[in-house]
């Protein structure tokens, strides 16, 4: 299989992995949302740091310096924010709200853009942060409140990935550093629970125990595929395969466990989906631009050198 062939597979496997998620925490909608986050982040640590181990990696965690270290531990709480709401609002039967934020999400990383890197909205991206706007309203009236859920996922995923981009680390360590900045407070939080008898690990069966240490290996295998596939495809590519997590995540909570899509929330989704459309047609006609600029000047400069 070429690079580029087995690149779009990884991507496809990762993205289908987080899209498939809230099947697995469902096993687990008996065990609280917290719990649930504390054994994601203590199992997740084992699986990187024996992958770290595998691949003779460990000294990359010595290397790092004292900024890089400061953003991952930023990025840390952040992932834990993501990760906590993700998980309450899949074991609370909103799954559907839950893909509205990872469809938001690439237009939230371009707001960010504009108001972190002061970069400037094309007219086609002002039109689709347009209809994000709008269809906010259009799903905040229908709620009767903010989709604070959907808001929170892809504001705290949105700017993690900001603060994973500026620490500038590979996914592994980095997911080491994360889960190693939370695994104490969430070891803590799992210990007082096995000490008052409320903890679902061991005490609720060996089913529940070993869906728990899993946490941990459902969390670093679609980390491990996307790594794999970001160094083989074009960005471009890898942003249009994201859209498959929310969407496979919008049709299980539809047509799996029944979640209702009023008609005027429709019309928001759809405004969304409109806006996504617009921005990936953007980004993939300023990518063609660039590569036709510069296949140009790359015939310029070889009849420039021809000629001398």
């Amino acid at each position: 299989m070429n690079p580029s062939r087995s690149g779009v597979a990884y991507g496809f496997g990762a993205y289908a992995i987080w899209g498939l998620f809230p099947l697995y925490i469902k096993l687990l909608d008996h065990v609280g949302a917290a719990q649930i986050l504390a054994h994601r982040i203590v199992w997740s640590l084992f699986i990187v740091l024996a992958l770290l181990l595998i691949g003779r990696n460990l000294r990359r965690l010595r290397t790092l310096g004292r900024r890089a270290y400061g953003l991952l531990a930023l990025a840390a709480a952040l992932i834990c924010v993501n990760w906590g709401v993700y998980i309450w609002a899949v074991n609370s039967d909103q799954i559907v709200e839950t893909s509205l934020g990872y469809f938001i999400n690439p237009l939230v990383t371009v707001l960010l853009g504009v108001l972190v890197f002061g970069e400037r909205l094309r007219r086609l991206q002002w039109l689709a942060m347009g209809l994000a706007a709008v269809a906010v309203v259009i799903l905040t009236v229908d709620y009767g409140r903010l989709p604070w859920i959907a808001l929170a996922l892809a504001f705290s995923f949105a700017t993690y990935g900001l603060v994973k981009k500026k620490a500038d680390v590979d996914a592994v360590a980095s997911l080491g550093v994360e889960t190693a900045v939370l695994f104490l407070p969430a070891l803590a939080y799992l210990l007082v629970l096995q000490a008052d008898g409320s903890a679902a690990f061991v005490d609720a069966g060996w089913g529940d125990s070993l869906l728990l240490i899993g946490c941990g290996i459902v969390t670093a295998t679609p980390l491990l595929l996307f790594g794999a596939a970001a160094v083989r495809i074009p960005l471009t590519t890898l942003g249009t395969l994201q859209y498959l997590t929310p969407t496979l995540q919008f049709l299980l909570g539809v047509l799996v466990y029944g979640e209702t899509v009023p008609p005027v929330r429709w019309v928001g989704f759809a405004l969304i989906w409109l806006a996504l459309a617009i921005l990936t047609v953007e980004a993939l006609h300023r990518r063609n631009s660039r590569l036709r600029e510069a296949r140009m000047e790359a015939a310029a400069a070889a009849r420039v050198a021809s000629g001398s």
